[in-house]
């Protein structure tokens, strides 16, 4: 917890921290919506099988909508009004987005219908043994799907949702958004602006048995070095007329980022390179290719990586320091550095976040459950709740526990389903009626 208060207040965006208010004990309606989460269990894995046994990668944009389908069933019922928002402009099949107003103040709710298995993975099909279960996007993110309709199930149940504000939006390309990215985050943008909370539900932290809170998340946004050389033969390389060709400059850059750049929380990997006389890289940018000889100076270097910040300022602040490092250039050599306009935003931690992990943790003490410390960062990837986190204050990793994640054999705790649910049906509810 000191360790992420002192994050905050380095990160430039501290006001005071007043500490939240002792919460009373859990309410009759309460207690309903608890029992009622235990006694729906079975039904919220039923679901979550349904949801996994249906293959919604990315680019599978029938399967992106049937997953829609399923949750539409689930929430009209409970009295939402359900909107498909259709993205073909971008690629993509679309979002869902759900509302139910029903006075107090906006909850937003953010999970995604996606995932990274497309029809060609041999990992396609939901398997459980005992309280584990597997499947693709078991975890991220239907089963936080899952705990969003067990959480909102448990609340009808309770009577706590009628009087509920709650905006849900279930994304159809987290894990490969469409372009261009101001249309493809446009609606989720537009909930967040108008939300006086967000809670995102992908994956619960865990180590050890304990489950931890996220406060905050870095960013994930890619870049594209490519530099250039005069070539010929070797024997004339350094001299004045064809200097250091692109493969030492490009030496030079990536070294200089190595050294120069490092500062906490902050990353930048290379993810793939090639230098030839020639050498080029494909419209998708994942493939290089590069031929040349011993004797030659190479003419054209590429290389690929990505950039992980914890705030806005650390963005500008690493693209910055970046792009002086490239201007450097070795004699008779080029260099440019883009970066592509579809990067995630961080969410970066603000004593707003920091107090609605405190209110979790109510909820916690009164379900006789751990409390939450802040999770660290770095550790936690990129994702949409960062697009809303610079409007409201955000609260993220209210999914299921697991592990795997983007991997074949993928798993989750099935039992982690009711106490997230019950987590989230309580704390839904006294947020919406929490006063301004």
């Amino acid at each position: 917890m000191h360790r992420i208060l002192a994050l905050i207040l380095l990160s430039g965006l501290a006001g005071p921290v007043f500490a939240a208010p002792a919460p009373a004990q859990l309410t009759a309606m309460e207690r309903t919506a608890v029992a009622t989460v235990v006694a729906e269990h079975d039904r919220h894995i039923a679901l979550l099988e349904r949801m996994v046994n249906v293959n919604s990668g990315t680019l599978n944009l029938e399967g992106v909508r049937a997953v829609g389908d399923m949750v539409r069933a689930e929430l009209e019922p409970l009295g939402f009004e359900v909107r498909w928002i259709d993205m073909a402009e971008t690629g993509r099949a679309g979002h869902l987005i759900a509302t139910h107003d029903g006075g107090g103040r906006n909850v937003l709710l953010i999970g995604h219908l996606d995932t990274v298995f497309e029809t060609d993975s041999p990992f396609q099909t939901f398997a459980r043994e005992g309280s584990r279960a597997t499947g693709p996007g078991i975890g991220d993110d239907k089963g936080g799907i899952a705990v969003i309709i067990g959480a909102l199930r448990a609340m009808s149940a309770a009577g706590t949702l009628q009087a509920s504000n709650i905006t849900v939006v279930l994304t159809g390309d987290e894990e490969r958004p469409g372009v261009p990215l101001d249309i493809a985050r446009r609606d989720l943008i537009e909930a967040g602006r108008v939300a006086d909370f967000a809670l995102e539900f992908e994956n619960l932290a865990t180590e050890d048995g304990a489950d931890f809170g996220t406060i905050a998340r870095r960013s994930a946004s890619s870049w594209t070095l490519t530099t250039g050389g005069r070539t010929g033969h070797s024997s004339g390389v350094f001299n004045e007329t064809l200097g250091y060709g692109a493969i030492y400059e490009m030496a030079r850059i990536l070294d200089a980022f190595r050294r120069e750049l490092p500062e906490p929380n902050l990353t930048y990997n290379v993810g793939v390179l090639a230098g030839g006389t020639p050498a080029e890289i494909d419209a998708d940018g994942f493939r290089v290719e590069a031929s040349g000889k011993t004797n030659i100076v190479a003419e054209t270097a590429i290389a690929r990586g990505d950039l992980r910040t914890l705030t806005p300022e650390q963005d500008a602040r690493a693209r910055a320091r970046m792009a002086a490092i490239v201007q450097q250039s070795l004699p008779r050599t080029t260099a440019e550095l883009t970066f592509a306009p579809d990067g995630y935003p961080p969410m970066a931690p603000t004593p707003g976040n920091l107090a609605l992990l405190e209110r979790l943790n109510g909820v916690n003490r009164e379900l006789g459950l751990p409390e939450m410390a802040p999770f660290d960062p770095a550790r936690r990837g990129a994702a949409d709740s960062g697009f809303v986190a610079a409007d409201v204050d955000t609260l993220g990793g209210l999914g299921v526990a697991g592990g795997g994640a983007h991997a074949e054999g993928e798993w989750v705790d099935l039992d982690s389903l009711v106490r997230q649910a019950q987590r989230a049906a309580v704390l839904i509810g006294r947020l919406s009626l929490a006063e301004r």
